[in-house]
Parts: structure tokens; C-alpha cells; sequence
């Protein structure tokens, strides 16, 4: 693994003396990059505590996910509210509640509006299966396969108006075999969404990520326009991957 991507030895760092900060997790399905976040906040490596998750789908497993983990799991079924304007006014509130610091978006498959995101403007984080700026939007996996792309990966970036275009933090990539299907290159994108969601979460509540203007910020320097990018060989490294067919 680089250098730069190992968060004890970039700098001398020091988190900043605070209470325990609060993450609130937004979902609409499986949950799987809430249970990586679960399980780091299980192992003390969050650096803060989840103290919900909220869904506007009813019968998402996440939410079983965060009950097995204890904790508060709250359903906020879109359906019921007539617009999206009226839906986020309501989910702005269910949040609030709850005092985060941090609004962390995990498979939350709605398009936020403007008073939304600017209501947690600089603290909501999301996770996209792409290398952005490439492929915004849905079904990137078979996007980059039709483009015939030899890299692929995700990114995690700071939410703003502009859909999928706001600063990246992190990213990671995943080489694109001869052969790849769509369905292999989710699970192996999947797997470094897990490895680099926890790592910006755990920047953001430590105080060494930050939104400043246009930019990342992280310990205070500018990051990239791709943020932190780990390669191929890091994040396989970091996951065990075997690298003799790359």
C-alpha cells in the first residue's frame, strides 16, 4: 500500500479533543457499505458513532443491519409525501433529530433537492461506482465495459447540487480484465467502495477532511480534482485481491 493513502503515517496529525461526533446514514437498499462502516465502528476505527439510519424504502435490509448493530433504524417511505420538496422537508427533520455531524449517503437512490443540500452542505458525503467525473448518474459498470475502459473504480465526494460533481475525496481503482462482465466488475468495485468509504468517514469526523469553496481539503492541503487515488495493486493489496490476471 502507498504511502499516501496509510492515514497514520501521511502526516503527524492530531484529531482535534471533541465529543464523539455523530453519523447519520442514508439508504435504500442492501446496506452493504453501511455494514463496512458498521464494522469499523464496531473495531473503534470510525472515529465516530452511527446514530442512525434512515431509509425511505420499508423493507430495505439495511435497516435490519443497523437493528443487529443497535442502531436507531427509521423509515421515511417517499411515497407518502406529494413532491420532493415535501419529502426532504420532512427527512431534513427526522435528521436533525438526530444531530450529526456527518450525513453519510450509502445507496440513497434519490436525487436530493437544493434546500436539501445545502441544509448539510460541507458535512454529507456520498460513494459512486465510477472514477468521476466519469460515468455520473446510473449504470456506469456497463457504461465503462460499451466504452471498452481499462480502468474503472468509485469515489467518494462531497455532495452539492451539481449531480455526482462535487469534490472527490478518494478514489479507488479497479483494473477492467479481457472478459469482464458487468457483474464481475461490481463485486471487485464493490469490495474498494467498502475498503474507502470508512477511510473518508473516519477523515471527515477526525477534522482532517473538509469542504472548503470548490475544493477537498484534506489536513488542511488541497486535494486533486480525483482526490487520494489509491491504484489497481494498493486497493488489491488492501483487499488480498490475487493480481496474476491484471
Amino acid at each position: 500500500m502507498s504511502e499516501a493513502y496509510d492515514g497514520d503515517t501521511m502526516t503527524d496529525f492530531t484529531p482535534e479533543p471533541t465529543g464523539t461526533r455523530r453519523v447519520v446514514v442514508l439508504i435504500s437498499g442492501n446496506g452493504s457499505n453501511l455494514q463496512a462502516l458498521i464494522d469499523e465502528q464496531t473495531h473503534d476505527r470510525l472515529g465516530g458513532e452511527i446514530v442512525a439510519v434512515i431509509s425511505n424504502v420499508a423493507d430495505a435490509y439495511g435497516l435490519q443491519r443497523a437493528r443487529d448493530a443497535g442502531i436507531d433504524a427509521v423509515v421515511l417511505p417517499h411515497g407518502e409525501y406529494e413532491n420532493r420538496e415535501a419529502y426532504d422537508g420532512a427527512l431534513i427533520k427526522v435528521i436533525e433529530r438526530h444531530e450529526p455531524d456527518l450525513v453519510v449517503l450509502a445507496g440513497f437512490m434519490r436525487i436530493l433537492s437544493s434546500r436539501f443540500v445545502q441544509r448539510f452542505h460541507g458535512r454529507m458525503l456520498n460513494i459512486h461506482p465510477s472514477l468521476l467525473p466519469a460515468y455520473r448518474g446510473l449504470n456506469t459498470h456497463a457504461k465503462a465495459l460499451a466504452d471498452g475502459v481499462a480502468e474503472h473504480g468509485c469515489s467518494v465526494h462531497f455532495v452539492t447540487e451539481e449531480l455526482d460533481g462535487g469534490p472527490v475525496a478518494i478514489q479507488a481503482v479497479v483494473a477492467v480484465n479481457e472478459g469482464e462482465t458487468e457483474a464481475s466488475l461490481k463485486e471487485k468495485v464493490h469490495a474498494r467502495e467498502h475498503l474507502i468509504y470508512p477511510i473518508a468517514v473516519k477523515w471527515f469526523l477526525e477534522g482532517r477532511l473538509r469542504l472548503e469553496g470548490e475544493s477537498a481539503l484534506l489536513d488542511g492541503t488541497p486535494l486533486p480534482p480525483q482526490g487520494l487515488r489509491l491504484s489497481h495493486a494498493d486497493a488489491a493489496e488492501e483487499l488480498d485481491e490475487d493480481l496474476g490476471d491484471t
